[in-house]
This record gives C-alpha cells, sequence and structure tokens, in this order.
C-alpha cells in the first residue's frame, strides 16, 4: 500500500509538472517539449530509484513482519526494547502487549535503526509514541570491557534512529536484580526515577507510590529485615549503574551526544545469571560475599509503571502524511502557476503598450505605416473580445487576467483617426492608332503606274477617315508589288506609288512633311503566294499605319491641343 501511495504521488507529480509546462509558462514549442521530456525522464528515473529501495527495505526488513507491529491507532507506548531484551521475551513471542503499552524486541544493535526506519514507513503515525528502552541485567554479564563495547553500539544505534524518528527518540532504563532474600511470595516492587518526582519512588502493585526513605524506614510493616536488605542492594546497585552505565553512555563519544535517560526503574526479581558475573565482583569488592545465582522466570517483568511518564506527543498517520504530500505538491503548483499567469498578463499588457505607443507616434504621413499599425490594433482587439466572449486562455487565468482594461485603450486608438482618402485616379488621354490600312494598288494606280487614278480620290477619303496627324504619332505609308517583272523596278514602283499617296495626303489635309514617312518594300514582304493570280492581287498593295514616336508631327507656333484637334481629312472632305 505504500509503496502504491507513493506511486500516486509521483504521477501527481509529474502530472502537474506537464500541466505546468505545456497549460501555463510562457515558453516555446520546442522548450515545451523539451521540458516535458525532461520530467518523463525525472520522474521515470524517480519511479524506478523507488521501487529499487522498495526492494531493498524489502529485503533489510524480511526479518520484520508487519502483524507483529501494533496497529496504526494504538494508543499506548511503543517501546523499543535494547540491550538485555531476551529475559524479557520467550524465543516464540515477538512482542509483548500490555494495557499501556507494546514491548517490541531488538536484539542487536544494527537491527535498531532498521525497524525504526520501518516503523517510519509503516506506521508514521506511532513515531511521536516510540521510545527505547535500555534493558540492563547485570548478572548476565562477565566481562567488563566486553559490556562497555556493547553499551556503545547501542549508544551510536540510538543515535542514528534519529534520521527516521524525527530526531533521537525517548531513552529511558529498567535493571532488573536478583533480591537479597527470595520469597516464594513476593510481589512485584518497582523502584523508580522519574521527571517532576524527588528521589527514588516505590511503586508495589495495590499500595501505591511512596518516597523509598519513608518505604524503608517503615517500622508498621512486618518485613523489616527485607527493607533494611533492599535499601543496601539499591545503594550498591546505584552505585554500579553510574560506574558501569552513565559513565558510558552520559558522556559525549566522538560525533554521538550524550544520552540522558528520562526516566529509570529498577525490579528486584529472580534472574537466570551466570557465574562470575559483574553484580557478583560488585558486591564481592564491598562485602566480600558473593550472592549465589538463582533460577528465574520464563519472562521477566516489564516496566509499565514508567510509561506514563514518557514524554508523547499526537503523530501523523500514512493516509494523513500522504493528503499533506498532495496538499503541498498542488500549493506548488497553484503558486508556480500563478507566477506564470502573472508573467503572462505582463507580457500581454507590454506587448498591447508596445502597438499602441508605435501607434502614437506615427503621424500618418505617409499613411501607410500608421495604416498598418491601426490594423495591428485591430487584431489586437479582436482577439481580446474574442476572449472576452468565450473566456480568457487558462494560462492567462486564475483570476490574474488583465485584458479587459485593454479594450477600451485599443478602441479609443483605433477611433482616433482614420486614413485619408485615396486620391482620384489619373485619368491618361491613351492614343491608340487604328490598325493598319491596306489599299489595293489596282484601285488606285494603273499597271506600273504611280500616278492616282481619277477616280481613287473616294477611295482614299472612305480608307483614311480614321486617320489623324497627332503630335507623336508617324503616319507610315508603304508600298509592295508582287514578284512579276525586275526586284528594283518593282522596289522603286512601290516607293513611288506610296510617295503618291503621301503627297495627297499632306496637300489635302494641310499636313506638316514631319509626320509622315515613306517606304518601298517591292516584293520583299508578300501577304500571299505569287504562284496564283488572287495572291499576286494580295501582295499588290499600299499599306497605311500611324507608329508612336516623340518628336513626329510637330508643328512651330501651334498648340498641342490644336495640333490634337487636326485631322488629316478637312471636315468638308469627311462630309
Amino acid at each position: 500500500m505504500r509503496g502504491l501511495t507513493q506511486l500516486m504521488l509521483l504521477l501527481l507529480g509529474a502530472c502537474l509538472a506537464l500541466w505546468l509546462i505545456i497549460g501555463f509558462w510562457p515558453l516555446g514549442t520546442a522548450s515545451r517539449v523539451t521540458f516535458s521530456i525532461m520530467v518523463l525522464i525525472v520522474c521515470g528515473a524517480a519511479g524506478y530509484f523507488q521501487w529499487r529501495r522498495e526492494s531493498k527495505n524489502k529485503t533489510a526488513h524480511a526479518h520484520i513482519a508487519d502483524a507483529h507491529l501494533p496497529p496504526e491507532d494504538f494508543q499506548g507506548a511503543v517501546v523499543l526494547v535494547c540491550g538485555d531484551c531476551t529475559p524479557l521475551f520467550s524465543p516464540d513471542l515477538p512482542f509483548r502487549e500490555t494495557r499501556q503499552g507494546w514491548y517490541l524486541p531488538v536484539r542487536l544493535p544494527e537491527q535498531l535503526p532498521l525497524l525504526a526506519q520501518h516503523l517510519s514507513a509503516e506506521r508514521p503515525a506511532l513515531i511521536a509514541q516510540i521510545s527505547v528502552l535500555l534493558a540492563v541485567v547485570p548478572e548476565r554479564h562477565q566481562d567488563r570491557d566486553d559490556f562497555v563495547q556493547k553499551l556503545r553500539a547501542w549508544h551510536r544505534a540510538i543515535v542514528q534512529c534519529k534520521s527516521w524518528l524525527a530526531g533521537i527518540p525517548p531513552v529511558w532504563m529498567s535493571t532488573w536484580l536478583s533480591p537479597p532474600v527470595i520469597s516464594g511470595a513476593q510481589a512485584e516492587r518497582w523502584y523508580t526515577v522519574t521527571p517532576g518526582q524527588q528521589g527514588i519512588q516505590v511503586r508495589e502493585a495495590g499500595a501505591g507510590v511512596m518516597p523509598f526513605t519513608e518505604w524503608s524506614s517503615d517500622s508498621t510493616a512486618g518485613d523489616s529485615t527485607l527493607r533494611l536488605s533492599s535499601v543496601f542492594w539499591m545503594e550498591s546497585l546505584l552505585a554500579w549503574c553510574e560506574a558501569q552505565v552513565h559513565s558510558v553512555t552520559g558522556q559525549r563519544q566522538g560525533d554521538l551526544p550524550a544520552l540522558t535517560f528520562c526516566a529509570w526503574g529498577s525490579c528486584f526479581t529472580p534472574v537466570t545469571g551466570c557465574e562470575d558475573n559483574l553484580w557478583q565482583s560488585h558486591l564481592a569488592g564491598i562485602t566480600t560475599l558473593r550472592p549465589a545465582t538463582t533460577q528465574a522466570q520464563e519472562c521477566l517483568p516489564l516496566p509499565d509503571v514508567l510509561l506514563p511518564f514518557l514524554p508523547r506527543r499526537r503523530g501523523v498517520s500514512s493516509l494523513m502524511r500522504s493528503w499533506q504530500l498532495a496538499g503541498l505538491l498542488c500549493g506548488v503548483f497553484l503558486l508556480l502557476a500563478m507566477l506564470a499567469s502573472y508573467i503572462n498578463n505582463q507580457r500581454l499588457i507590454q506587448s498591447v503598450g508596445d502597438h499602441l505607443a508605435l501607434y502614437g507616434r506615427l503621424t500618418g504621413t505617409p499613411p501607410a505605416p500608421k495604416l498598418q499599425a491601426q490594423q495591428q490594433l485591430r487584431d489586437d482587439a479582436r482577439l481580446l473580445d474574442g476572449w472576452l466572449r468565450s473566456g480568457a486562455p487558462m494560462r492567462l487565468s486564475l483570476g490574474l487576467y488583465q485584458g479587459m482594461r485593454l479594450i477600451a485603450p485599443l478602441q479609443s486608438a483605433i477611433n482616433s483617426w482614420s486614413p485619408p482618402p485615396p486620391p482620384p485616379p489619373v485619368i491618361k488621354k491613351i492614343v491608340q492608332g487604328p490598325k493598319t490600312i491596306r489599299l489595293d494598288s489596282l484601285s488606285l494606280f494603273d499597271t506600273g503606274k504611280y500616278e492616282l487614278k481619277t477616280g481613287s480620290t473616294k477611295v482614299l477619303i472612305n480608307a483614311l477617315v480614321g486617320i489623324k496627324a497627332k503630335p507623336g504619332w508617324l503616319i507610315v505609308v508603304a508600298g509592295h508589288t508582287d514578284n512579276t517583272g525586275d526586284d528594283k523596278l518593282n522596289q522603286l514602283l512601290s516607293l513611288k506609288r506610296a510617295e503618291s499617296v503621301r503627297g495627297w495626303m499632306r496637300d489635302t489635309g494641310d499636313v506638316p512633311e514631319s509626320c509622315f514617312a515613306v517606304q518601298g518594300y517591292g516584293a520583299t514582304r508578300p501577304l500571299a503566294s505569287n504562284d496564283t493570280p488572287e495572291g499576286r492581287a494580295t501582295n499588290r498593295r499600299v499599306e497605311i499605319s500611324l507608329v508612336p514616336q516623340a518628336d513626329a508631327c510637330q508643328v512651330p507656333g501651334l498648340s498641342e491641343a490644336s495640333q490634337d484637334d487636326s485631322d488629316v481629312l478637312p471636315q468638308e472632305m469627311e462630309k
């Protein structure tokens, strides 16, 4: 379940990151694609390493069964029992549960950080309820150096738990010692040192709490001998703990801070010890007597009397932690999205402002640049109007959209200037000459002659009524013959016939000589084949056409308008 929750959080983070890149941040298409691929790669790598870490954790925590852990809604204290925990648990009992606590044995120092890590992952709501109990049974140790090395190993393991338990957990200590006098009906009695109370307190089931000094001097009790021996036993135990335990754990060791026990308790109960143990050596040095070893009960009593004095605070459940992480991701996304929306809106304001500034600087002379700037403003206004009707895009939203306040300045600027009307079109008088006029030579001249026949005047008037002398136009008169006869004679004949037509047009219309050009081509430009009578008749012709020429037909002293209105043929002849 925990791995699935982390996977869902990873997917949530990836989706929010992609949404932020694609929908909000002002990036180009290439940048969006690049960042999106980077997000997918990073999330994929994070998922892979998370899977690897989960696999390693499962291997490392294989010896820890979830059924041995307290439920997440457990309200009591969760105690990790270190040190001499073996006498407190039977081999087939992986944990002990009481009305006030849940005791988990930690048999080796290197297992303590692993168990703390596992608890923080699987039972995060119980982190604030976790404490570490250093269990000490003096009668189970023979060599002092070995005992000191074990204490230092536990010291280091306890400090290493701070990474998983939100700091060094509360550490308390409890000792179990065989009583000076063994009685079959002896009640369970605890000697404790707790915060808020001075001195040693005696806690006995059904008898309440009493200061150790009062309890030892109570003369009304019938077991005065037992109490006096307990006083000696307690004084000796305190001296032993100070010399063997506090002198090791209470000192700073390199990077390890000193450990301060928040509570201490001791119970005089039969304990299975070994020969020549540290407790026997300690008593032998004081009294020269060596107490005999005893046989203990199956499991030593648990120090439940100290649990109410342990510091506690409320924890956070795994579900609540997941919701907190999801809320944190959504909060970061919303913050970055609002920042991106603010940047996009500022860019929109800057862009429209630049367009308005450029439009205001242009004077309208010439009108083309200002007309182009006005068209840009119209495009901006059309875009903002569309967003006003259908809603602003997501990248400009989140309550930061500034486009509505830009519409009024845009409309005011657009309406403040209109382009001048276009100038009227320049109509140029284009004089275009008529098509080339072809006259049959036989209708104008006799065969082999170049003088105009008597009846040719009517033919010329009807054919040349559209030919007018205009400044800049040249009247070209060209004569042509068939291929009958000598070529030189034909060329000369064609030239003479063209000159005759030119002379008639000049003399009849009083047109200056500069308006004419005369050419004789003979038989060099036939229109049809000279092999037939019809073809030869077609080739015998005089062609008259207008050709544009700048300096042609200019009469000195005559205005252009007068010259434009002059005709080759007089009005009387046209009639």
